[in-house]
């Protein structure tokens, strides 16, 4: 008896211990069946989309700091207005309907993915910020205008990246797993050539849910 017993301790500890390898064995089935809807499933919006917000919010304050010349043509207004079209791409493209059809079609560019593109661009200085001083001055402080324009613009050029990124990207075949604390576990790898962190939290026992993607 006292055997049975500390077998099936054993045989608890080892379920539980290895209940995060099992969620990630199965979003990367998932992923690679294109199932999407299982994947949408396992992540916590709640937690997921303040997270990619704030990333990005702090990323476009940092690159802020290397022009200062665009900070003082373009001022708050143009910290809003950035700050603004993030929230409004991470708010449309943060759902289970555009997760879904993201794996689904192996991450093929829709409306929703080019814009949090477009803003992961703008925070992250991967724009033509000479063009949008150039444009401050032209437009006279129109920063409204500027940045509409500029959104456009980007937005046309990471589809166009988006698209080649996903014909060449490379998945990573074998996802580096750890965990970062007892409800904690980390998946890292690359996404179609992206460099991506994925976290995710207990629930119960044996569940787990994504609470956090952290950005390249």
């Amino acid at each position: 008896m006292k055997k049975l017993v500390i077998l099936l301790i054993i045989i608890a500890v080892a379920v539980y211990a290895g209940s995060p390898y099992y969620s990630a064995y199965q979003l990367k089935n998932a992923y690679d069946d294109k199932d999407g809807a299982t994947i949408a499933a396992a992540i916590d919006y709640e937690q997921v989309r303040p997270s990619v917000q704030n990333q990005l919010t702090s990323q476009f304050a940092t690159t802020m700091t290397k022009y200062p010349l665009i900070s003082e043509l373009g001022g708050e207004p143009l910290t809003e207005a950035a700050n603004s079209f993030i929230a409004q791409a991470v708010e449309g493209a943060i759902t289970p309907q555009n997760i879904e059809k993201v794996i689904n079609t192996q991450g093929q560019a829709n409306t929703a993915t080019k814009e949090l593109a477009a803003a992961w661009a703008i925070a992250s200085d991967q724009v033509d910020l000479k063009n949008l001083i150039q444009s401050l001055i032209i437009q006279r402080g129109d920063v409204d205008a500027v940045v509409k324009s500029q959104m456009q613009q980007v937005m046309k050029k990471q589809a166009a990246e988006l698209e080649q990124q996903v014909a060449q990207g490379n998945d990573s075949e074998k996802p580096t797993l750890s965990y970062c604390g007892i409800n904690c576990f980390s998946i890292s790898g690359q996404v179609k050539g992206y460099p991506l962190t994925i976290e995710m939290q207990r629930e119960g026992l044996i569940n787990w849910k994504i609470v956090d993607i952290v950005l390249p």
